[in-house]
């Protein structure tokens, strides 16, 4: 299988309802190591627990072949706060 930032920016995007999706290729290409930031409603009232397992059931299939994955989730509202200019 073959893993691009694309793919898992697709598909967090879909099943998460996200409002905004970072994926970067951390591995100079190799597609062994991602780090990911989503921001989505469907993370308001979760734990940091909750959240993270959410996006590891979206990527169940892929986590199986990246060997490093970081990722910061987000609701809208603490999206929107930490970007206050």
């Amino acid at each position: 299988m073959t893993i691009s930032e694309d793919l898992l920016k697709s598909k967090l995007t879909v099943a998460l309802d996200a409002s905004y999706v970072s994926v970067n290729d951390d591995s100079d290409g190799c597609g062994a190591k991602f780090s990911v930031v989503v921001v989505s409603d469907k993370f308001n009232g979760k734990t940091l627990l909750q959240r993270h397992r959410m996006v590891n059931e979206v990527l169940a299939e892929e986590l199986k072949e990246i060997h490093a994955f970081s990722q910061k989730t987000l609701t809208t509202e603490q999206w929107n706060n930490l970007n206050k200019v």
